[in-house]
């Protein structure tokens, strides 16, 4: 089973390695902090940023190194839509 874990400094990231972790949440850190971070892991988990992510920052992103980005931006902006349904159930 694949367990991520979330880290928010430098210091958790590494806490996180030194633990085994295999995947490693970095959230709502800077470009400058990922690549530091990138360098830390050294490919030993997978990296992935995520926390406040806008689409036109994704490539700035992606160019410090992590393996994975991900965002709610998305869903986030997506319009809701209300919507009823009614049913008559009619017994015989």
């Amino acid at each position: 089973m694949a367990i991520e874990i979330e880290a928010q400094t430098l210091t958790e990231l590494e806490e996180a390695l030194s633990a085994g972790a295999r995947v490693v949440l970095l959230d709502n850190i800077d470009n400058d902090t990922l690549r530091q971070a990138v360098a830390i892991n050294a490919g030993r988990a997978r990296l992935e940023a995520s926390g406040d992510v806008k689409l036109d920052g994704v490539r700035a992103i992606g160019e410090t190194g992590v393996d994975y980005i991900s965002t709610s931006q998305i869903t986030m902006a997506a319009q809701s839509l209300d919507l009823g349904l009614d049913v008559e159930i009619e017994v015989a």
